[in-house]
């Protein structure tokens, strides 16, 4: 059995709507939501809600909480050795915490991969399900490594790095 942790750190991905101000905003994580939608044979989900941040506010004290937590999943913080790390992160900077990541773990145990969404999981036509079920499942297939995963694509850091003229990550 595969053991995926989880850490949801805010974004587009999670992003819900404020009926009272008419925004799109990061108020609570809504990754049970999709976690529930999806049928993962062999595979438990741990989530970690580490942040709620649109990764424009997100600061270097927030992406050093990030390698902590993902320090603390490959020490065995919740208790059970992982297959495998997701992070839930905004495309904005997205890969500045790959890269970060990467610096921290240059050689991970285990795959951590990154991905988002351009459009909120609460919206019609959301790329956030197809995100989220592709980096689970890449955590089973791929060498320990940092990635990103984002529309059938699966790109190994360093170098990603976001094409916002195409809406999606590329390696050049």
């Amino acid at each position: 059995m595969r053991h995926v942790t989880i850490i949801t750190t805010g974004g587009t991905i999670e992003k819900t709507y404020d009926e009272a101000s008419g925004r799109l905003e990061n108020r609570s994580s809504v990754v049970r939501g999709m976690v529930q939608g999806l049928r993962l044979e062999d595979c438990t989900v741990f989530i970690v809600e580490l942040l709620s941040k649109d990764s424009l506010e997100m600061t270097e004290e927030d992406r050093a909480r990030i390698v902590e937590a993902v320090r603390a999943v490959f020490e065995g913080g919740d208790g059970v050795p992982t297959s495998g790390i997701v992070i839930l992160h905004g495309t904005d900077t997205l890969a500045v915490t790959g890269e970060c990541l990467h610096a921290a773990f240059p050689s991970p145990p285990v795959p951590v991969v990154l991905t988002g969404a351009m459009r909120p999981f609460e919206l019609v036509r959301s790329d956030a399900v197809q995100n989220l079920t592709e980096a689970v499942f890449a955590t089973g297939l791929v060498a320990p490594g940092v990635y990103c995963s984002a529309h059938g694509r699966l790109l190994r850091f360093p170098g990603v790095v976001k094409d916002r003229a195409r809406g999606t990550f590329v390696k050049p």
